[in-house]
């Protein structure tokens, strides 16, 4: 016997989730409000390159897709540093040669995943806008167009519909439902750097460029196009924000008047102070800066995830994370493997499934939790101390440990990025090392004026 399951969201994560339990022999229904991403140009100036690491490739090896999705990608080996002089210094990103990350475009991959969902025999509704779900009886309602609503029912529904999912949304009016959003002070505008007119990359093509101004950043990451799509984070307002290029309002304006854009002295202006040397990189970055839409930064939390045996959330719909660690998605394809592993032994619906269902979703969220705190973490981190000597000594010190003691002592990064060691238990191994570190540092420095004690009597 198989399940009945209706995915809400043909994104990356539903529609990898679709994958997995189509071919598990589960009559699997994908419901997605937008077009068919296979027949429609994806949507500009918001997408966030999306950075590919060893969870992520796990979960993808494991419909056979890990190696398709790696020809279109281009491969990371650590971060470039790029100061105001125009001067260049990598830090990479592992302890070993093979560690490298991998920039992939997500409209691509979300082709990639839907046309694998399709082909393993999943039923694709495109332009099928959830309204509503009765989880008493897991049926979805959703509006196909025109005023026209459906009803479906299931075994079991999976929301997967992103950071505002509407699946959370319904959860969120029974009781016992606890939710937390938080946002960033901190937008995005994505821009893109093209080849260059010989049709090569503008440059260096295995790093992740970061220009980091403490209080803000832009970051480059590399197409399969040989162009970079680049990401400004900055305060919404303020000083050197979103806001201050932006010419004042006249005191004459009336309430829902169109805003001036951007002078395109003040655009040009800022990049020349801020990042000299990726200005002439861009032939219309006025332009750019001018069509594309600030973006916002949120975290989401919230608990349970599951709704008794009839509906559980995964990916962003249960712990969006801002992308300061790469791990977004990474962590989305995680979800769709442990759930995976979790139902592959239920065949129907029942208190089986329903304890499948917490079995995943409880651990997980203590694991996403903790993810959620680094990402922000890191933000302050890539933007502000990435070029200090303090940072670049403590990265030093752990390289070295590491390579003394392997087994003992692994950089955080390495654990989150190289590993599928669960996040929470990455940031404690990690602390207890840095305990170590500090013990041990405190018993040299003991020594050594024991010593000089001892030499001086």
């Amino acid at each position: 016997m198989s399940l009945r399951v209706g995915i809400v969201g043909a994104g990356l994560s539903g529609a990898l989730m679709a994958t997995m339990l189509a071919r598990r022999g589960h009559r699997v229904s994908v419901y997605e409000r937008r077009p068919d991403p296979r027949a429609v140009e994806a949507e500009g100036g918001r997408s966030i390159n999306l950075a590919l690491s060893h969870r992520g490739l796990r979960a993808l090896d494991g419909v056979g897709l890990g190696e398709s999705v790696l020809a279109t990608t281009v491969p990371m080996r650590g971060r470039l540093m790029h100061d105001l002089s125009g001067r260049t210094a990598l830090q990479p990103y592992g302890t070993e040669e093979h560690q490298v990350i991998h920039s992939v475009s997500r409209a691509g991959l979300n082709r990639m995943l839907v046309d694998a969902a399709a082909d393993a025999g999943a039923d694709l509704c495109f332009g099928a806008r959830c309204e509503d779900v009765d989880f008493e009886r897991a049926e979805v309602l959703f509006e196909t167009g025109e005023g026209v609503r459906e009803r479906a029912d299931h075994d079991l529904i999976v929301g997967a519909d992103g950071a505002f999912s509407v699946v959370r949304g319904l959860m969120q009016r029974r009781p016992g439902f606890d939710y937390q959003q938080s946002y960033l002070t901190h937008g995005y505008k994505e821009l893109t750097l093209p080849p260059t007119p010989s049709g090569d990359f503008a440059m260096d093509s295995g790093a992740l460029h970061i220009w980091p101004r403490g209080g803000y950043m832009m970051i480059a990451l590399p197409n399969a196009d040989r162009s970079y799509t680049c990401t400004l984070f900055m305060p919404l307002l303020g000083e050197n924000s979103f806001a201050a290029l932006e010419p004042p309002m006249a005191e004459t304006a009336a309430v829902g008047d169109a805003a001036s854009p951007a002078p395109a002295e003040a655009i040009e202006g800022f990049f020349r102070r801020s990042f000299p040397d990726a200005l002439p990189l861009f032939p219309d970055l006025v332009e750019q800066y001018r069509e594309n839409p600030v973006g916002y930064l949120v975290t989401v939390r919230c608990s349970p995830w599951v709704h008794e045996g009839s509906a559980v959330l995964i990916g962003d719909a249960a712990h969006a994370v801002v992308p300061f660690y790469g791990q977004g998605m990474n962590a989305s394809f995680e979800d769709c493997r442990l759930l995976d592993e979790h139902l592959a032994s239920v065949t129907r619906p029942g208190a089986e499934l329903a304890e499948a269902l917490t079995a995943f979703a409880e651990p997980r969220r203590v694991d996403t939790d903790a993810l959620a705190d680094l990402a922000v973490y890191n933000y302050t981190v890539m933007r502000d101390r990435v070029a200090s000597r303090t940072f670049l000594l403590g990265r030093a010190l752990g390289r070295l440990a590491h390579r003394a003691l392997p087994g003992v002592f692994l950089p955080l990064y390495t654990m989150v990025t190289f590993t599928s060691m669960p996040y929470a238990e990455a940031v404690e191994r990690w602390a207890r090392q840095q305990r170590r570190v500090r013990h041990g540092v405190l018993a040299l420095i003991l020594i050594a004026l024991i010593l000089i004690i001892r030499g001086l009597s």
